[in-house]
């Protein structure tokens, strides 16, 4: 008999406000339109008050995020939650904003911290990156067959200043992130369809997410690509959006 004991199934509480923001280049970005609407959509479904600002420069992504924690900190009824979405040419760490400027993403990261935002202080905040974090490619591989001493003390309870925030890229560390024309891209079509269609906790969506993506081959000049995105998590219980 296995003595492991279940992991007790701890949810955060969604039953207050939930809030969006999607900041957007979509100069030399074509599909940014279809990637947007379907955005827009998916909030709908899940009972999110979003808002979308289209082409900021690099300035205006910082001030954008830090207006949205000032909306967060002083919105009437309790938030459970905040979706940030960033979609922009990058490289690893950076976004370029509309005027061809660089912005350091954990910069944008902070603004909503829970050092920062106290109505978020222990509250979900989940962060959708579209955007190339670098130039290399990737062509896919053949498949074969088959001492830290912890110290706890009675006292107020506290929290660290980065927990409860969840990091969605559209790719790896160091390669670019693929987007069609008309379509869209891969990654935040294959997000909403999972996030709008499937049920689950999202890091269960998100594997699913990673999965469609995996499989799927994408065509760049008559050349295979693979891509994947990646997640980085310090949520400390489950999220549910549906």
């Amino acid at each position: 008999m296995s003595n492991l004991q279940p992991l007790e199934e701890e949810k955060y509480d969604m039953s207050g406000a939930r809030l969006a923001l999607t900041l957007c280049v979509t100069k030399a970005r074509e599909g940014s339109e279809e990637d947007l609407d379907a955005l827009e959509h998916m909030f709908q479904q899940l009972r999110f008050k979003s808002t979308m600002k289209r082409d900021p420069t690099a300035q205006q992504f910082q001030e954008e995020l830090e207006k949205f924690q000032q909306s967060i900190d002083s919105w009437e009824e309790p938030v459970s939650c905040a979706f940030v979405v960033l979609m922009a040419h990058g490289r690893e760490g950076l976004l370029k904003g509309e005027d061809g400027e660089m912005v350091k993403l954990e910069n944008l990261f902070d603004a909503l911290n829970n050092k920062n935002c106290q109505a978020l202080r222990a509250k979900p905040k989940v962060y959708i990156i579209q955007a190339c974090r670098g130039e290399q490619m990737d062509s896919g591989e053949i498949v074969g067959g088959d001492e830290i001493v912890m110290v706890t003390k009675d006292g107020p309870q506290t929290i660290p200043t980065y927990t409860d925030a969840l990091h969605v890229y559209s790719t790896v560390e160091g390669y670019i992130s693929y987007r069609h024309d008309q379509k869209g891209s891969c990654f935040i079509q294959t997000l909403v369809d999972v996030f709008t269609k499937r049920k689950g906790h999202i890091l269960e969506l998100l594997t699913e997410v990673t999965r469609q993506m995996a499989e799927a081959e994408l065509d760049q000049e008559g050349k295979p690509r693979k891509v994947n995105p990646e997640i980085q998590s310090t949520l400390r219980k489950r999220l549910y959006l549906q």
